[in-house]
Order: C-alpha cells, then structure tokens, then sequence
C-alpha cells in the first residue's frame, strides 16, 4: 500500500533503539526508551496551513529526530509507522 501525506504532514518509521548501552548493558524491553531518530518515507504537499503558506524541508530517504510523543501511530501493511505534522520534527541528521 502507498501512503500519501496531506499537507504539512510526513510519514515516518522509527530506527531501532540500541539494545545495549555504550558499557555493554543489555536493557529488556521495557527499559528502552522511544526512539526518537526517524526516517523519512514520504512527505506532504505543503501549502496552506492554519491560514500559513507551509514549504515542506523534508525529502523521503533522509533521517530526523522528532519529538519524543508527536505524531499518530498506524499499522500499515503490518509496519509500524508514524504520521507526524513537519513542527514536530525537530531536526534532520546528516
């Protein structure tokens, strides 16, 4: 299924968190916190939003880190993605 994002809206998947901390801690489950690195997998049109002209600064393929609880979780094609307003993403990763 492709999925196409309205207006200043881009759909995202989590990167995996670390399983182990840097002094070789193995953490379970529970323990991991959300990850916050992203990718990018498509991205709205931009334009008008809440009366503001919208440009989109985003582009599918690249990395971003996202506030920790944005975005609306869906199930597509049984993976998890996420669909985030572009506010919420707070920077790209290079």
């Amino acid at each position: 299924m492709n999925v196409k994002p309205l207006f200043d809206r881009v759909v995202i998947r989590n990167v995996e968190a670390e399983e182990t901390t840097k002094s070789g801690i193995i953490l379970s489950g529970s323990a991991k916190e959300k990850p916050q690195v992203a990718e990018v997998l498509a991205v709205g049109p931009g334009g008008m939003v809440d009366g503001k002209e919208v440009a989109m600064q985003v582009k599918p393929g690249q990395k971003v880190i996202c506030s920790k609880y944005a975005g609306t979780e869906v199930k597509i094609d049984g993976e998890e993605l996420m669909i985030v307003r572009q506010s919420d993403i707070l920077a790209v990763v290079e």
